[in-house]
């Protein structure tokens, strides 16, 4: 440890010795952690990030929905169910602007929808 880390640490505890901390709120509570140990390591800052920023596990689940119906989409050959998956894409993408409007966010940002590209790209390798 350096000096400031030891600095640091002995004013914390003087702090807690003189009860200092004794008014802050949930004092003598547990923590409430998340289990984030099935995120990989480098992923964790940034799901902490979406989280913070209200991004939800189900939007994130409609997302991986439209993209596997885009890719069925692009890779059937039978039209029929081209057009079911048209069909079900087109829910699924109502749903997503319906969540994101929900919370506000505005989707028809050139600057939202390049910056959502790059980090759904990063998140769903």
């Amino acid at each position: 440890m350096d000096l400031f880390w030891q600095i640091a640490e002995e004013k914390i505890k003087q702090a807690y010795r003189d009860g200092e901390f004794e008014n802050l709120k949930g004092y003598g509570k547990p923590l409430k952690l998340k289990d984030d140990s099935g995120i990989p390591e480098d992923l964790r800052m940034a799901y902490r990030i979406l989280e913070s920023a209200g991004y939800t596990e189900e939007e994130s689940q409609l997302k991986k929905e439209i993209m596997t119906l885009e890719d069925l989409m692009k890779n059937c050959v039978n039209d029929e169910k081209r057009k079911e998956f048209m069909q079900d894409l087109s829910k699924k993408v109502l749903q997503y602007h319906s969540l994101l409007a929900k919370k506000r966010i505005r989707t028809n940002s050139s600057i939202f929808k390049n910056y959502q590209e790059k980090i759904e790209e990063r998140l769903l390798k």
